[in-house]
């Protein structure tokens, strides 16, 4: 897994690509290196996942309750089809508000 970081206004949008899988704690490093740092809005683009397992799901589901509890908000955007379907069969849709475009997403922060 890479992840690029960037800003988009006043919320921190973190392009993610390859696999979100059990034993890569880069996902959680960074989301906890940008709390540190103050960053309480969060978009991850989920366009260039191409894949997501259990583990991967759980470290999702950390990277929000991390950010909410310290008073911020995570964010999906490009959810592909199939990693949809994932979040739906396990009703982690209930959980993240995802947008399929990056701007709609930026702008829900404000």
């Amino acid at each position: 897994m890479q992840i690029e970081e960037r800003s988009e206004g006043n919320v921190k949008v973190l392009d993610v690509t390859g696999k979100i899988t059990q034993g890569d704690a880069l996902f959680r490093d960074k989301i906890h290196s940008m709390i540190n740092q103050g960053h309480k809005k969060i978009l991850v683009n989920m366009s260039g996942v191409t894949y997501v397992d259990s583990a991967g799901l759980g470290e999702l589901v950390g990277a929000y309750t991390t950010v909410k509890r310290a008073g911020g908000s995570l964010k999906l955007h490009s959810v592909t089809s199939k990693i949809n379907e994932l979040l739906t069969i396990t009703k982690l849709l209930t959980v993240f508000e995802t947008f399929d475009k990056e701007t709609d997403a930026v702008k829900s922060f404000n």
